[in-house]
């Protein structure tokens, strides 16, 4: 895991993303089968608005053809089960949503966001806004996802701000969609 990077100190907790390098290790180590590799396919945003279900998209190849290009991004193309499966296995846990915003609050790099960047490696940017983040369910089984992505402004989705409300169930993957572990020391 990533410890090098991390996000927010609070009470002796922070928030770490994922990155690719990290769940490459993940399954490396258990031969986990993600929900994308079962299915065959994933959806590829291509923007705010439109998106396309792409066979072979994985966290392999996000975008159902190339690998990520560096190992620092964040993990995507990942559903809510197989971040509880990594959590499992790396012993940490996922954010609530209201605990996600409390540990980005003092991140002070730059949001990324209305297209402005590419999906950039965690420790370069702020958490908030690279891609959205899958946390611990609430209410059922609906999956909220916070931070928004690089497509999100004030225009669009607004999901860089805590209010937007985005769920999704436990089985979607999306191109823009990772997770970040919450470590206790």
């Amino acid at each position: 895991m990533s410890f090098f990077f991390f996000i927010g100190c609070q009470n002796n907790k922070r928030l770490v993303p994922v990155t690719v390098a990290d769940f490459e290790a993940f399954i490396t180590a258990t031969n986990y089968v993600t929900d994308a590799e079962r299915y065959g396919w994933s959806i590829v945003q291509l923007d705010v608005y439109n998106y396309k279900v792409v066979e072979q998209a994985t966290w392999k190849a996000p975008d159902g053809v190339h690998p990520p290009r560096q190992k620092n991004l964040p993990v995507t193309q990942v559903s809510f089960n197989d971040a509880a499966a990594y959590c499992q296995w790396a012993g940490v846990r996922l954010p609530s949503y209201e605990e996600y915003w409390k540990l980005v609050a003092q991140d002070e790099r730059t949001i990324v966001s209305d297209n402005s960047l590419p999906i950039s490696p965690v420790d370069s940017v702020n958490v908030v806004g690279n891609v959205w983040d899958i946390t611990a369910p609430v209410k059922g089984s609906a999956i909220r996802l916070a931070g928004g992505s690089l497509f999100c402004s004030p225009n669009t989705c607004h999901g860089t701000q805590k209010a937007r409300e985005l769920y999704v169930d436990k089985t979607t993957g999306n191109l823009h969609c990772g997770f970040s572990v919450v470590i206790t020391e």
